[in-house]
């Protein structure tokens, strides 16, 4: 009860939400879900009235590995069948959302375990979760971070869940619910550096242009080496990619043609640029610009700098460039990065640092640095798209 209370006050003074996981591995003979201990936690959190959302279990395709038991696709949902009773039977919890099943990568066996699931409870709960690691810990270099072939390995994996899913239950929300740049933790120096955040923000741009509307992040503080902020809370080069992200896209996702950059594949060969865009309206939650405005985000994997033209109704506009790149002489390896030639660092215990954007004249081309990460605000646009919720 302690530990709840803790978890959900830090939450709730951070402006989050709670998803609680249940243990899935509590089992009766019959391998059944126990869900006694359950019902009290249940109890005690709707006595406090936390407002909390639930699943049942992680990574429940691994348990025969991890723990020497094994639940398939169909018992796991007819235990969720089960949980989503019992909070119907609490007053506090008989609307609260349900997630599931949280599975890892989709292999043939996850899929067949997917789809005994979805058959059973893709009724019963609210998003379809699944998790997604790039990297295996063990032997992840920095050269990996900058490898177009895993950057594309989650399209592929994307595609295999909403397929499963579309069958079951047409139109349901999926989630990516564990992401993280390698498994096993991470990799000291390496998943908590700058280099690490190519892949994060190309997951991002990737998800959002395929529907998935919610990605949690593995995780925020001190497991491994995949987190956002250090044992001495001070925010890692993740973190600043995932405040300007947070501040400067909004979730309408706009298409974009790049003149030059879609080259025409040779047959048997598959194009895989080392240079991507991605396009959204500007967040409405950012007051320094007026509703129509949109946002660019830019992932340079070339050694060499590029230059990009904006054309049509983007040509005369003034942008605002957030250019990110690494503080020190550690290169992709630091654990700092800089704003447009800035070093980022909290002011104080309780205080970020302002982001100032850098103003480009109207019609001045963009010159993205080699193996760097930007957002470019194009200011006044009065995009239809963007004018409205």
């Amino acid at each position: 009860a302690r530990s709840l209370d803790k978890l959900y006050n830090f939450a709730d003074c951070s402006g989050l939400h709670l998803i609680f996981a249940l243990n899935a591995l509590r089992r009766n003979p019959n391998n059944s879900w126990n869900s006694s201990n359950a019902l009290s936690l249940l109890k005690y959190s709707a006595s406090k009235k936390y407002n909390i959302s639930w699943e049942l279990g992680n990574e429940p395709n691994n348990y025969r590995t991890l723990m020497g038991r094994s639940v398939n696709g169909s018992q796991l949902g007819k235990d969720y069948t089960q949980l989503r009773s019992l909070l119907q039977l609490i007053r506090t919890y008989s609307r609260a959302h349900l997630y599931g099943p949280n599975i890892g990568r989709p292999r043939k066996n996850v899929v067949a375990f997917l789809e005994g699931f979805m058959k059973v409870a893709g009724g019963t709960v609210d998003a379809v979760t699944w998790q997604h690691y790039y990297i295996d810990g063990r032997v992840a270099k920095v050269t990996d971070f900058l490898k177009t072939r895993l950057l594309d390995t989650l399209s592929d994996q994307i595609r295999k869940i909403q397929k499963v899913v579309n069958t079951y239950t047409p139109g349901k929300k999926i989630w990516l619910e564990g992401v993280g740049m390698t498994s096993a933790g991470g990799m000291n120096n390496l998943s908590d550096s700058y280099a690490a955040g190519f892949l994060w923000l190309n997951t991002l741009g990737l998800l959002a242009s395929q529907g998935i509307d919610v990605v949690v992040r593995h995780s925020f503080l001190d497991h491994g080496h995949n987190h956002l902020v250090d044992q001495n809370f001070n925010p890692l080069p993740d973190y600043w990619l995932s405040l300007l992200y947070k501040r400067l896209i909004g979730p309408k996702v706009l298409a974009i043609h790049v003149a030059g950059l879609q080259r025409k594949p040779r047959p048997g060969r598959v194009i895989r640029d080392k240079l991507r865009i991605y396009a959204h309206c500007t967040s409405y939650h950012n007051h320094n610009y007026v509703r129509g405005s949109i946002t660019l985000y830019i992932i340079n994997l070339h050694r060499s700098r590029k230059k990009i033209k904006l054309a049509g109704t983007l040509r005369d506009k003034i942008v605002h460039q957030y250019l990110l790149q690494p503080y020190g002489k550690d290169g992709l390896h630091s654990k700092s990065v800089q704003l447009n030639g800035q070093p980022l660092a909290m002011v104080d215990d309780g205080t970020l640092p302002e982001l100032k954007p850098r103003p480009l004249r109207a019609g001045r081309t963009l010159v993205i640095p080699p193996l760097t990460m930007s957002f470019y605000v194009v200011k006044n646009v009065n995009a239809l798209a963007c004018r409205y919720r």
